[in-house]
């Protein structure tokens, strides 16, 4: 019996050593590979070793994409197989061993163990990726760019070239590339990584620089200054302000007095102040008007018109330039005229007016566009060769109660409109009918009769200086 116990008992103390063994074995195995069930990122690691899951999982991860940013806010997507870009999941996978292995590993006996690890880092080819960078565009460029501080000059104005500021190291930015792709980072943007450096200036671009700081205060003094040409303001542009600097004998920078001052170039204030004049005067011109009728007629301005005051404003203008910021006066600038129509702008008769259309022996008034009145009129004897005489004119006055006087008339009119010198509109009680073929053969002595509920009526909307448009 003393002999069944012995045996019994060293059986089993037996089998509790092969066990223990056995766990031991088995711990002792899982310390260098993964332990049963194990499954990370849908990959089985049961068995492998960290060296062998990362492979796997390098081979069946989905690829992350890197982009580059440059200064310009260009993007530049990194092909990653051709860089041979790879993620290393190292340490998570020795970091997941080290908790989950060794005498951990009979829990997954239970069931199965599924993670997810992320890659710490990534492994990039530096051979390729240098390839990769020095290929950029951006880089490219900086290879070939100068130093130095130039102004130049281009169809918009003046700019400053400045070829000291914002040089890129290309190491540094090659070595925060890489840093980048490292971390893992999927947008990387070159400013922020430090890579831009300035060059110090000689005394050639500091010199450059003064003049340039006194070209951006002249061309601000310009903006400021504004035309107000009525219905449209006129604007100096940063070209047109370069235009009045002098200039180097090569146009291609700002000429110096000899204070080492920038200085305005007279004859080109000049031009500017009468190509001004040529857009907006119509004193003694022609234009085109649309006739109430339908058709366009040509008519030429004869008492009515605009005309710019060009010493004036050339006076005006460059005392402007050389002055203080406050010499152009209040804003917008309205210029000085030696003839000043009704309105003002390049259509200087505007939208209220007097039309007298002496071939259908009919006037209108427009108020801002709009018909307000129509009425048949009798104009000059075209017969006895006094017929009212066409042209552009305005209402230079306003009278009641007055008697007309002539070599061989006396007329008592209650509305009396002059428009050009003893020419203008009145009332004619004397007349019981208007329009037609009257002016003809009956028509006045030059003057537009005009009916007296009619006259009375236009007398109270127009105005001394409203345009008087009279055509055949």
């Amino acid at each position: 019996m003393k002999k069944i116990v012995r045996f019994l008992m060293f059986f089993l103390f037996g089998g509790l050593v092969l066990g223990v063994g056995l766990f031991l074995a088995l711990a002792l195995y899982y310390q260098n590979s993964f332990p049963v069930n194990t499954w990370i990122n849908g990959v089985y690691c049961t068995g492998r070793t960290v060296e062998e899951v990362n492979e796997e999982l390098v081979r069946t991860q989905p690829g992350t994409s890197f982009s580059l940013v440059d200064p310009e806010g260009g993007t530049w997507d990194i092909p990653v197989s051709d860089v041979d870009i790879r993620p290393d999941y190292t340490a998570g996978l020795k970091s997941y061993l080290k908790q989950n292995a060794s005498f951990y590993w009979l829990k997954n006996l239970q069931e199965p163990v599924s993670s997810e690890i992320a890659p710490e880092k990534y492994i990039v080819d530096e051979g390729r990726l240098r390839e990769y960078f020095e290929a950029l565009p951006f880089v490219a460029a900086e290879q070939e760019r100068g130093e130095g501080v130039h102004i130049r000059r281009s169809r918009e104005g003046y700019y400053l070239q400045d070829d000291n500021s914002g040089h890129l190291n290309r190491e540094k930015a090659f070595a925060y590339l890489k840093d980048c792709i490292s971390e893992g980072r999927s947008v990387i943007k070159m400013e922020e990584g430090g890579c831009y450096e300035d060059l110090p200036d000689s005394a050639e671009d500091r010199k450059q620089r003064e003049i340039w700081k006194q070209i951006c205060e002249f061309t601000e003094k310009c903006g400021r200054i504004s035309y107000d040409m009525g219905t449209e303001t006129v604007e100096i542009s940063a070209d047109t302000a370069a235009d009045f600097l002098e200039a180097e004998p090569d146009g291609s920078c700002p000429a110096l007095d000899e204070r080492g001052l920038i200085s305005v170039r007279e004859s080109a204030v000049r031009e500017w102040v009468e190509a001004l004049a040529l857009q907006y005067d119509t004193w003694g011109t022609e234009r085109e008007f649309a006739a109430t009728r339908g058709d366009t007629v040509t008519v030429k301005y004869v008492t009515y018109g605009t005309q710019l005051d060009t010493e004036a404003e050339y006076s005006y203008l460059l005392e402007a330039l050389r002055g203080t910021p406050d010499a152009a006066g209040a804003m917008p600038h309205v210029p000085a005229y030696t003839h000043q129509g009704y309105a003002r702008g390049l259509d200087d008769i505007g939208g209220t007016y007097i039309e007298i259309d002496m071939t259908e022996q009919k006037m209108y008034y427009y108020a801002e566009g709009e018909l307000t009145l129509e009425t048949d009129v009798v104009t000059g004897n075209t017969g006895r060769r006094m017929g009212t005489p066409q042209g552009i004119n305005f209402v230079y006055a306003k009278e009641r109660n007055r008697t007309l006087r002539g070599a061989d008339y006396a007329s008592f009119v209650k509305y009396w409109m002059p428009v050009k010198g003893n020419v203008g509109i009145h009332d004619a009680s004397w007349r019981s009918r208007f329009g037609g073929q009257i002016y003809k053969t009956n028509g006045s002595h030059g003057c537009i009769n005009t009916p007296s509920d009619i006259m009375a009526e236009l007398y109270e909307l127009a105005e001394v200086g409203t345009p008087v448009i009279m055509f055949y």
